[in-house]
């Protein structure tokens, strides 16, 4: 079960995207890849995550995709079946954990506090999703748990945008940020893939 850890930090962005149709992930993981940020982060807030993973998978094989809000075993099930390389859950909850150990499918769960932080350590997990990152205290709530916990990877999601995003990749131990900005549902639907991109580069200047 290994983390694609170094992909992840070396792009700093997780896009993270909830799609209403399934066949808008193959245009928008075009746009993604030819603008400088080839991976997607698919939640399952939809019903069509699954299926718009398997679109994804197959039209862009190279793609770090992740499955998101993943909140159980048949989830992490579907999220595997459809090709994602591994899920990210808003939660630390140890269940979803044992199923992804099982399947070998690697896991960023979510945590905002000590206790779950600990937690995530007994089963060796030292890449976590802080969220909602804005909600839980932010830059101050990581910069004070990486006293105590400073062998972990922070990916904070959650509030994050243009405006804040520097501020938490210049903590020492984020890795990366999850964020949906450049991948808004609204321009998705529309079918503004002119404005995405647009965003898409933005985000990429910004971390660069």
């Amino acid at each position: 079960m290994t983390l694609p850890t170094l992909r992840i930090a070396q792009l700093k962005i997780m896009p993270v995207i909830t799609l209403d149709r399934a066949e808008d992930s193959v245009p928008l993981g075009r746009l993604l890849a030819d603008n400088g940020l080839p991976a997607a982060e698919i939640t399952f807030r939809s019903a069509v995550a699954a299926d718009a993973i398997r679109r994804l998978r197959e039209a862009q094989p190279d793609m770090l995709i992740s499955a998101g809000t993943v909140l159980n075993r048949e989830q992490v099930q579907a999220a595997k079946q459809a090709g994602a390389d591994f899920v990210v859950s808003p939660g630390f909850n140890p269940n979803t954990v044992h199923a992804c150990q099982e399947l070998d499918m690697p896991i960023i769960p979510g945590v905002n506090n000590p206790s779950t932080i600990e937690a995530a350590l007994e089963m060796d997990l030292t890449t976590l999703k802080f969220f909602p990152a804005e909600a839980s205290g932010g830059v101050n709530m990581i910069r004070a748990l990486q006293g105590p916990f400073g062998q972990l990877g922070f990916m904070p999601t959650g509030g994050i945008h243009a405006g804040n995003i520097r501020e938490y990749l210049a903590l020492p131990g984020v890795i990366a940020c999850g964020g949906s900005w450049m991948v808004d549902k609204a321009l998705i639907n529309a079918g503004n893939w002119d404005e995405v991109a647009r965003l898409i580069r933005q985000a990429v200047a910004l971390v660069q």
